[in-house]
């Protein structure tokens, strides 16, 4: 067994550890792992489900209606395949060491955070400089 599988299911990382430990490490990529797979079984159901209801309809507004559903859909499957590479991302930044610290401080973004959000690469005050900038530069 390896100390990836050892952390119980109620375990919850805390600022009164080390940040950033082995434990933390594993906690947040066994929420990762979960998270992804749990996307993938949706999208493969999303799949199935669009394929079987491959039927013509005879009525204009039930077609209608079944093109928007399914472009809402396939709209929705996109936003989650972009999840699924951020989430690829952050698991191979647990690799690397750099999971959890801010891109642009290199500070812990923190627990809290990450547990919210754990493909956050910003801490909470580098994110809202962030905000911040997109909002003058969009209000130009």
């Amino acid at each position: 067994m390896t100390s990836f599988d050892a952390i119980e299911a109620s375990y919850r990382p805390t600022d009164d550890e080390v940040f950033m430990s082995e434990r933390h490490r594993n906690y947040f990529r066994r929420k990762l792992i979960g998270w992804r797979d749990e996307l993938l079984r949706e999208s493969r159901e999303t799949l199935t489900t669009l394929q079987s209801e491959n039927e013509n309809h005879p009525d204009i507004a039930d077609r209608a209606s079944s093109e928007t559903d399914r472009a809402i859909e396939l709209r929705a499957r996109d936003r989650q395949r972009k999840l699924i590479s951020k989430i690829n991302a952050a698991l191979s930044r647990l690799d690397d060491g750099s999971y959890g610290f801010c891109e642009e401080t290199g500070d812990p973004i923190g627990l809290r955070r990450l547990d919210a959000r754990p493909i956050a690469t910003l801490s909470v005050e580098a994110q809202e400089r962030h905000e911040r900038r997109e909002r003058v530069y969009r209000d130009e």
